[in-house]
This record gives C-alpha cells, structure tokens and sequence, in this order.
C-alpha cells in the first residue's frame, strides 16, 4: 500500500519503519527542515556542544521492548536527570527530597520523622482536593508550595493553581530518602549522537522516503491509500471549529565559558523570576568535554498561530472542544491520528514510541483482517 506519513517526529518515523518492514511504501513528509520533531538535536558550531533545540529531552521508561527498540537505533548512554531549583534565594534538589526537606526547613530529620514532619504541616482539612493548589496544600503544606509549586506553575501555565486540576501534582513525588534522581524508571539514558541521528536511523528502509520543508495538501491524502496525521488535530480540519489550547516556549539562548551552572536543569521557582527553569545543554551529554557552554532561558506563554505547540492545557474550555474535534475525525475516513498532537496529550517519548508500534499493528492487523484502520489507535477522551 501507499501510505503516507505527516510528520517526520517519533511517531512518523516509527510507525513508517514498523510498516516499510511489512512491505508497504511510506511516503514522510514535515514542514519543517529538519526531522525528529521537538526532540531535534544538532551540535553547536561553535562549541560543539549538542543541543536539544525543542528543549531537553531525556529517555525513561519501564517498557523494556520500546527501550530495546531504541537501542536497535541508538547507542544509550546513562543519564539520571537531577534538578536543582532556586527558590527565595537558596538553591535546592528536586523532586522535594529528604535533602530538600532538612535543607528548608533547617532540620536533620531521618525519613519516618520527615514523614510525620510534613503531615504536620499538611492542611488535613482538605478530604478530597480538586485543585493543584489543594493537591499541594494537603500533600506538602503551605511552606514548601509557596516555594516549589506556585510560583513555577503560575509561569509554566499561565493561571492561578486554582484553576488546574489536582491530577496534575500527582506527577510530582516528594521523597522521604535523599534520591535526587528525577525520573524512577529502570531504563534511563541519551542517545550518544543526539535524537535526530536516532530518527535517521529509523527512517533508513528503502521503503521509507522523507521530504523536508513540505507541507501537506488535500492532493496528496487522494494519493495514498491511508494517512498518519502527526500535526495537530485542529490543524487537519483547518481550526474550523476553533483552536485548542496549548502553551508554548520561548528560549533566550546565551553562551558561556566554562560552566555556568553546574548543573544540566535549573528551575525557578520565585514568581518575579520571568524563565521556568535555565537548561545547560553540555550536561545532557556528560560523556563528552566541552570548554564553551551553550544555554536556554526558557519562557512559557499562551500558544499563538505560528508558534510550535508544547503543552496541551486540556481544561473544560479545550475538553469540549477537543470532544468536537475527537467526533469530526471519527467521521473522517482514511486517516489515522497518532501522537502528542494529533491526540492532544502530553506524551512522554516512549509512550509515544509504544503507542507507534501498537499503532502500526493494529493497522496491519486491520489489513489483514479487510477492515479499515480507525481514526485514533488511542482515544484521546
């Protein structure tokens, strides 16, 4: 069969390996000039230092098939992200630790004293928190919200944490032992040659062929027996109904002499800080020697037409709208949509990655079976 492929990212260049293997041609195409999607990495001329142009992206997960997936690509070598924020003038390990909890409080307190300690602190009233802020508040108390949570997530969203729901803290552990590693899964690493280098791989099939700098167009779905929507959801049916929700980033990038802070992340959690969080990007890469140092400051804002879209907000406001959009596609027939955006979910890589070769699959399967692939492999409500 003819299939065609929009986008060129992880989800693309995996379900496009997954099916050039089986023996059908995949036509690639994205708008961008580069692939690999937001986890493009490219090496700075200058330093040489690889960077993550999208921001940083580090691979976790405990799906052993997909992280042997990736090493059929890549060679990984070992990384454990540990963040560091600064907060009320003081700088501090992330997630909130043992550490973070005796350095705060100015205490030397051992893990079950740790516990009883931030219970205490705790606001036992709330039974049933609904809100961010009353997730926060019932899980590490008053102190450690004010300092870690609020102010950082009135910049990463853009609303009071009021207005976001609770499920959302849940991501955010607090460790009673002094493990600073941000990410518990078993497999973590970066690839030795930076994402793209992996994404190449991927599309290496002489089945596959990949065209940059191309937009899609009505005309090119009519050649193709089936379509793999990787862009945004809204955008296929061009925003007709509205737009979605999303927040994006703004990176200031400056460079540096020799190590500017120790340290591949650093948030900011103060409000009257402008930037989230500095990211070194030579830190991602600890293997390697680099005298020059290349670094972002990065912003967070509302998404505006034009701007690369990060983080779905999924509110009531873009639920309803999104259940529009779920209802046009289904009645959409030949095309499949997969990933972040054409889903509209925040998905870590190898969620993406899995969801891919599950996608590729079922549509395989579906062939096989004479019945026509369904719009979402994974329902975005």
């Amino acid at each position: 069969m003819r299939i065609l492929l929009v986008g060129a990212g992880l989800s693309g260049a995996v379900i496009g390996r997954e099916l050039a293997e089986a023996g059908h041609d995949c036509r690639i195409i994205d708008a961008r000039p580069h692939i690999a999607g937001n986890c493009h990495t490219e090496r700075d001329s200058d330093t040489g230092v690889m960077m993550h142009v999208y921001g940083p992206h580090i691979f976790h997960t405990d799906d052993e098939g997909v992280w042997d997936y990736v090493n059929r690509f890549a060679r990984f070598m070992p990384f454990q992200n540990r963040v560091k924020t600064t907060a009320q003038g003081r700088v501090y390990s992330l997630p909130v630790n043992l550490l973070t909890i005796n350095q705060f409080f100015g205490t030397t307190l051992r893990p079950e004293e740790a516990r009883a300690f931030i219970e205490s602190k705790a606001d036992t009233t709330i039974t049933d928190p609904q809100s961010f802020e009353e997730q926060a508040l019932r899980f590490v108390g008053p102190e450690l919200y004010e300092a870690f949570f609020k102010g950082y997530t009135e910049k990463q969203w853009g609303c009071s944490p009021t207005e976001l729901p609770a499920s959302i803290l849940k991501r955010l552990p607090v460790r009673f032992n002094y493990d600073d590693n941000y990410f518990f899964h078993r497999f973590q690493g970066m690839p030795q040659d930076g994402y793209t280098a992996m994404v190449a791989a991927i599309l290496d099939h002489p089945r596959i062929t990949v065209e940059l700098g191309t937009e899609y167009s009505a005309e090119m779905a009519a050649e193709a027996d089936h379509v793999f929507w990787s862009g945004p959801l809204d955008g296929y049916f061009d925003y007709r109904l509205g737009r979605l929700g999303y927040r994006t980033l703004d990176f200031e990038r400056f460079s540096h002499d020799g190590d500017y802070q120790g340290c591949a992340v650093m948030n900011y959690g103060d409000r009257d800080v402008p930037y989230t969080r500095i990211t070194e990007h030579k830190h991602f890469s600890p293997w390697e020697s680099h005298q020059g140092s290349v670094c972002y400051r990065e912003y967070s804002r509302a998404a505006e037409p034009g701007d690369t879209p990060y983080y779905p907000i999924r509110l009531v406001e873009e639920k309803s709208l999104l259940e529009q959009y779920v209802d046009l596609a289904h009645a959409t027939p030949g095309v499949t949509f997969v990933g972040r955006l054409g889903t509209y979910r925040y998905l870590d890589m190898d969620v993406t990655i899995r969801e891919a070769l599950d996608t590729a699959q079922i549509f395989l399967s579906d062939q096989n079976d004479g019945k026509a692939m369904a719009a979402f492999a994974v329902a975005p409500v």
